[in-house]
């Protein structure tokens, strides 16, 4: 039995990161954008976004024939199966925004072969398979609901090692099709609902963040008591109830899935008039988190912010991506700007427009600096060489708010490092 033809609409990082996977693992694979300059640079083996492993696995697959791009609506009628990978950026409200899904469905809808498989893999409101299947108006084709569990930086490690794979559809032959396309990968297949299938994604984001928030909150008490951030979640994360991921403290929690996924969750219980005190109470303790960040940037810049000079290592929200959506590392930027604080950015990969810092080398960004802030947890920057950065310092103290600098390392080259939690 030959494999199903796969199209995916949309080659952002999620739709990206499936194609070029899913012709790796020897489907036939199109990717479908509108976007003609972007499907010019895929289509010469070229990503327009940094994702580990994605170059290599992007090259394969068109070297191989298998994987493909176009703006032609054709593809849409010999596909298989169909997966939506369409952006759902946030509304003022917190719910997404599925105008672009919308609009992708009406625009391909007649172009549809008969008895294909239409997956959502954006991050959609509860409920939405039931606008998709009205605005398709097609009783020929089936849609399923598979959302994606993708981490920015280890993307494609995630897609070909799931911990699970989810597949919601209330026809049971369509979600087969589509569970069938990850045979031979690990984790547990879970076959539900739509609605349910949609629920699990918000779920395990809002958790993660909610986790998040707490171990912040306990850094931030740490902070205030003296004890040992790493200590306490040692202790607690060897309970197999509450495990050891996602338990290091940090600048807080950011990025293109977090905050949209948890604001939505939160939108949803507020029209349906639940109160979700927990999941709400997440982005308050957050917010507090970037408020006690800059607490500790104003105590050991030692002087007021107006006119002091600040080195940040780390733009992007994580190691790993080019991703600055949402990011910590600008939210903190932005409050000492507001501050007429000057900043001065450091990042091996993402690159951000306008006059919000200067971005240069991150030696250079040392150089004459009150504080040296560490933002992302880049290997380049876990690697620093402490000399030259002591020599360019114009005070010898590190901000670490990732935990990656070794306090007994930067004390050999007079260097004083403080860490969010962690006792000096």
């Amino acid at each position: 039995m030959s494999k199903p033809s796969i199209l995916v609409v949309g080659t952002g990082y999620v739709g990206l990161t499936c194609a070029a996977c899913f012709a790796n693992q020897g489907f036939k694979v199109t990717g479908l954008d509108i976007d003609e300059a972007k499907v010019d640079l895929l289509s010469s083996g070229t990503s327009p976004i940094f994702e580990p492993g994605l170059d290599e696995l992007l090259t394969a697959g068109l070297e191989s024939g298998l994987l493909e791009f176009t703006t032609s609506s054709e593809a849409a009628s010999t596909a298989d199966v169909v997966f939506l990978c369409l952006p759902t950026p946030p509304l003022p409200t917190g719910t997404p925004d599925i105008s672009i899904l919308r609009s992708a469905i009406v625009q391909y809808r007649e172009s549809l072969k008969s008895g294909a498989a239409v997956v959502t893999k954006s991050t959609v409101p509860l409920g939405t398979s039931k606008d998709v299947a009205a605005w398709l108006d097609r009783d020929d084709v089936h849609l399923v609901s598979n959302p994606e569990f993708l981490r920015e930086g280890s993307a494609i490690h995630d897609f070909l090692n799931p911990d699970r794979v989810v597949v919601g559809s209330l026809n049971h032959d369509a979600a087969l099709v589509v569970q069938s396309l990850y045979d031979g990968l690990p984790g547990e297949r879970i076959l539900c609902d739509p609605l349910s299938a949609e629920l699990i994604k918000y779920a395990a984001n809002a958790f993660l963040a909610t986790k998040l928030s707490f171990v912040n909150e306990l850094a931030r008490i740490c902070d205030e008591v003296g004890g040992d951030v790493d200590a306490v979640t040692h202790g607690i994360g060897t309970d197999h109830r509450i495990a050891d991921s996602f338990l290091t403290p940090g600048p807080g929690w950011g990025g293109s899935c977090f905050p949209k996924d948890v604001a939505g969750l939160a939108a949803l219980a507020r029209s349906s008039r639940l109160r979700v005190p927990v999941i709400e109470s997440a982005v308050e303790s957050n917010r507090d988190h970037f408020d006690h960040v800059i607490t500790q940037i104003r105590k050991h810049v030692g002087k007021p912010l107006q006119g002091a000079n600040v080195a940040m290592w780390g733009i992007a929200f994580k190691a790993g991506t080019d991703d600055t959506r949402s990011s910590p590392a600008l939210d903190i930027a932005e409050r000492l700007a507001a501050e007429q604080c000057q900043v001065r950015a450091a990042d091996p990969v993402a690159k951000v427009d306008g006059n919000l810092f200067t971005q240069m080398d991150m030696y250079d960004a040392c150089d004459a600096a009150d504080l040296l802030v560490i933002a992302t947890e880049w290997n380049e920057f876990r690697d620093a060489d402490l000399a030259q950065v002591a020599a360019r310092l114009g005070q010898p103290t590190i901000l670490d708010l990732r935990g990656i600098i070794s306090s007994e390392a930067a004390a050999e080259h007079g260097l004083t490092v403080h860490a969010l939690g962690r006792p000096h």
